[in-house]
């Protein structure tokens, strides 16, 4: 088994079997009936403040949640005037403690 720096796995199963590049949230600990990423039961918010990794990369750049596409993904626009659309949520974290998000955007 091996970890990415992109938020997945290479799995050995037991069978003998491999898979590569698993997205953390269909990932679960043995015997356990929760993934191991928490952040996929975190519902993020259009307005949120967060920092995301652009492209996949492995920086984390600042900005706010301008929609959820409600398939687990996200459209930000970056602090430094980018955008981006369908940013997956293993990419996202909050910058916010507590409350997430703000509803101010209509």
């Amino acid at each position: 088994s091996r970890v990415h720096s992109a938020g997945t796995f290479d799995i050995d199963y037991d069978d003998g079997e491999q898979e590569t590049r698993v997205l953390e949230e269909y990932v679960k600990k043995a015997g356990s009936s929760s993934s191991l990423n928490r952040t996929t039961s975190v519902v993020r918010r259009r307005g949120e403040r967060v920092e995301a990794r652009y492209r996949g990369r492995a920086k984390y750049y600042k900005g706010r949640i301008t929609r959820d596409n409600g398939d687990g993904t996200y459209d930000i626009d970056y602090d430094d005037g980018e955008s981006e659309r369908g940013v997956a949520t293993h990419l996202v974290r909050s910058l916010e403690s507590g409350t997430s998000g703000i509803n101010d955007l209509d």
